[in-house]
């Protein structure tokens, strides 16, 4: 499940035009910090996953490669 994570965040990163170090920055996040994640050698934590598919506008299902539907569930406004 982590390289399907990897390989969809690389995807969508990529067609949003954005360079790693933009993502890094954007994540509040060294370079070396985010390769990292890339590479499978760190973990993804969960707060930045939620908000990783929050910024793609997807869930995080679809980012583990849980579900194929790329929509984002609907919110209910529970909190």
């Amino acid at each position: 499940m982590m390289a399907e994570l990897h390989l969809k965040l690389q995807e969508l990163r990529e067609k949003s035009g954005m360079s790693q170090a933009e993502m890094a920055k954007l994540l509040r996040y060294s370079r070396q910090t985010y390769s990292r994640y890339k590479s499978h050698t760190t973990e993804i934590p969960l707060e930045k996953l939620i908000f990783l598919a929050d910024y793609y506008d997807t869930s995080v299902d679809y980012l583990l490669g849980i579900t194929n539907c790329n929509e984002p569930y609907p919110r209910n406004n529970v909190f």
